[in-house]
């Protein structure tokens, strides 16, 4: 493979032109493709196996239009002190607002006001209304949003308290200020890592290329593949962020080769099949993670795998054809002042180039080497404390109780568990198939006294049969608040009296609606997550086998890998779900930790560790098969790459630190939690127990059994092959001029 990557890299310098043009006109092809693509259109959220979903198909079936998907709201009225909403004041006020509002959009479906629909308090303090849209929350008109904010405004005028709720009153999150932030974060690291504004800004250039044709190509299949709206939200974060990693490792790499006295041109073709290697298996990696979502089984994850996936692979693919040739345009300039005029003198050496002084990284590996018992027990330990709460993750499915305390959703959430109880913002239906009984109303009626009986039940309400009179179906209004363990304890048990009633009436019930979803959602999530670290970390392992040609350092990559997410989710556990240093990260309520954030802690956190691992590790391989001492290379390797690694985890650490300014619980979580986890991967397992093992383990680091290194293909990762070739031979493996600078 390094022979291969090294032609591909010389000729992406040499016909750099012809390279650079392939690539603008993939990406204006790209883009003409997504701007005159059809307005992409929401699947839905399905969740295929579990119980709600077969309640959710069953009412589509039985009362066609009951489980449409159009988007919802609440607005929710308090009255002034010492008035009630059923004073004639409020009241009319409240007929006013449903006039303005039907007014003022073509959209909606109903309207239920709160006086025949029995929505007041008992004490009639508070009220709310009803209101259902013809379309979608994604497809709905900004004129119908706006409306409703409006219409609002005015009734806030007369006295009374207004406040919207439901999937209508969602404003879609725009993330440019953490993008920005960190954009700014990776240009400044880049800038001193590089001491070039051009090194800084190619890999920023080359990464947003690849992010571009990417999320256009998905925006332009979204229709043709179902892909929906927000497939791309996973594949823009993954994409960016190893589209910078690549093209640093290639950049840094090209830099090393001119320091050591190559041609421009020889030194592209040796980054490109020693680090371009490095590359394509890091982006393996880093591809089998996010395919490997595909084991949860919900469509929409795996859509959104495959979609980063196929950004990654655009990534890698950049960084060994775009990257060569931006180096050929961008000549000396590629390097710092000093390198240059250091280049300029003829000094040839890494010494001559990058200072007498030994680096940081050289300081700390020997360090490491010295004391290496010291330090992995120090890592070790410390990431096993901190992982500690782990132990006490509880997950759920964030509603609008977890918004920001300031904005109208919460404010109207908790103006109706004030006025109606906790639970009435988590109502669970409750489907009863009444097929197989001889009485369906009386099935319907024993289903709802039973429940009613139950723990946790604040109220029942049945309602009336379907049409063709064999199903019926039972709203149920539990205690405590949608995402609390009670609740989840309750939907368990109504579960558990299924069998009962079919014993006695011959009637089937399910349990669905949103509270029911989401806890079925968590469940799901949870069970899916020991299969797909399985999955993962396995078949990653057997491809380290054969980047590495080892066995125990596949192993400690895995290893240290499972310590530092564990150790992050218990961070996330303790900050977010116990209250530890709340007021620090702005966490408003503490809760259970949103159910999808470990698996996906795994998937992104494993693709962009197995990239560090890789490109620091195949360094120290690179010089063992030279023949240096164990010692030896692991000092090489942080000579080499500790530098960018650590570079590259603080440009990530930004970019997702820079989402808990977010006043979106849920987005603030995802950013600490991947933040956090990136550290302690890049900087304590990274850059402390994989020396620090290495260092114990010496020569049997790199042992594999004779039958597995025969049976083994050889794809020369660190380039001996390559090595031998071009010092065997004159000329380079494409024979068409000498070599330069080979020693």
């Amino acid at each position: 493979m390094a022979t291969f990557l090294y032609k591909l890299g010389r000729f992406a310098f040499r016909r750099r032109k012809l390279v650079a043009l392939l690539w603008v006109a993939l990406f204006a092809i790209a883009g003409v493709a997504a701007s005159s693509a059809a307005k992409a259109e929401d699947p839905g959220f399905a969740l295929p196996g579990t119980e709600s979903q077969k309640a959710f198909d069953l009412m589509e079936e039985r009362f066609p239009g009951a489980s449409a998907d159009g988007a919802s709201a609440r607005i929710v009225f308090k009255a002034p002190a010492g008035q009630k909403m059923t004073d004639d004041g409020p009241k009319a006020e409240v007929n006013e607002f449903i006039a303005d509002l039907k007014k003022g959009s073509t959209e909606i479906a109903s309207v239920v006001d709160p006086y025949s629909g029995n929505a007041v308090s008992q004490d009639g303090s508070t009220a709310y209304v009803s209101v259902s849209y013809k379309v979608n929350t994604m497809e709905l008109e900004d004129k119908s949003k706006e409306s409703l904010t409006d219409v609002a405004k005015e009734a806030r005028d007369s006295g009374l308290t207004v406040e919207l709720g439901g999937d209508a009153t969602m404003v879609e999150q725009h993330s440019t200020g953490a993008e920005m932030i960190g954009i700014l974060i990776a240009a400044v690291v880049l800038v001193i890592t590089f001491g070039s504004l051009i090194a800084a800004g190619l890999p920023l250039l080359t990464a947003v290329i690849g992010v571009g044709i990417g999320i256009s190509t998905i925006t332009a299949l979204a229709n043709v593949l179902d892909l929906g709206t927000t497939t791309s939200m996973l594949a823009m974060m993954i994409g960016l962020a190893v589209g910078i990693d690549y093209a640093l490792f290639i950049v840094s790499r090209y830099r090393a080769e001119l320091a050591e006295g190559r041609e421009k041109e020889e030194a592209a073709g040796r980054a490109v099949g020693t680090a371009g290697s490095a590359v394509v298996f890091a982006g393996l990696t880093v591809v089998i993670a996010l395919a490997g979502l595909a084991v949860v089984n919900i469509p929409i994850l795996s859509k959104m795998g495959f979609a980063a996936a196929g950004t990654v692979v655009i990534a890698v693919v950049i960084a060994i054809s775009l990257i060569p040739a931006l180096l050929g345009f961008a000549g000396d300039r590629i390097l710092g002042r000093k390198a240059r005029k250091a280049r300029k003198a003829g000094a040839h050496t890494n010494k001559g180039l990058e200072g007498e002084k030994p680096k940081l990284g050289v300081r700390w590996a020997r360090f490491v080497l010295r004391r290496p018992v010291a330090v992995l027990l120090t890592s070790v330990v410390g990431l096993g404390l901190i992982a500690v709460p782990a132990a006490s993750l509880q997950v759920g499915l964030p509603d609008e109780g977890s918004s920001s305390p300031a904005s109208t959703q919460r404010k109207a959430y908790d103006l109706l568990s004030d006025g109606f109880g906790p639970g009435f913002n988590g109502p669970l239906s409750i489907v009863v198939d009444a097929k197989g009984s001889k009485d369906a109303q009386g099935a319907v009626d024993e289903a709802a006294a039973m429940i009613g009986k139950m723990d946790g039940v604040a109220a029942t309400i049945p309602g009336e049969l379907n049409k063709a009179g064999d199903t019926g179906m039972i709203t149920v209004v539990p205690k405590e608040r949608p995402s609390s363990v009670e609740t989840e304890n309750l939907v368990e048990n109504i579960r558990g009296k299924k069998d009962d009633l079919k014993a006695d009436t011959g009637a089937t019930l399910f349990v669905t609606g949103a509270t029911a979803l989401n806890i079925d959602f968590s469940q799901k999530m949870n069970d899916a997550l020991v299969p797909y670290l399985a999955l993962v970390v396995g078949l990653a392992f057997l491809l380290l086998v054969l980047v590495f040609r080892s066995i125990l350092v596949p192993l400690k990559a895995a290893l240290g890998f499972l310590l530092s997410v564990v150790a992050a989710l218990g961070a996330v556990v303790a900050v977010y779900q116990w209250g530890w240093l709340a007021d620090l990260f702005n966490v408003e309520q503490p809760g259970p930790i949103m159910s999808m954030m470990p698996i996906f802690m795994v998937g992104v956190v494993f693709g962009l560790a197995m990239d560090y691992e890789v490109f620091l590790v195949t360094r120290m391989r690179e010089a063992y098969v030279h023949g240096e001492r164990p010692g030896e290379t692991v000092v090489t390797g942080f000579r080499h790459g500790a530098r960018v690694v650590s570079a590259a985890a603080i440009i990530m650490i930004g970019v997702f630190a820079g989402f808990i300014s977010s006043g979106e619980q849920m987005v603030m979580m995802m950013g600490f939690g991947l933040a956090i986890a990136v550290f302690f991967d890049a900087f304590v397992v990274r850059m402390a127990i994989v020396p620090a093992v290495l260092a114990l383990l010496g020569d049997k680091a790199w042992w594999l059994p004779r039958w597995l290194d025969k049976a083994l293909p050889n794809v020369d990762v660190e380039g001996e092959k390559l090595h031998k070739q071009l010092a065997d031979s004159p000329e380079d493996p494409d024979g068409d001029r000498q070599l330069v600078g080979v020693r």
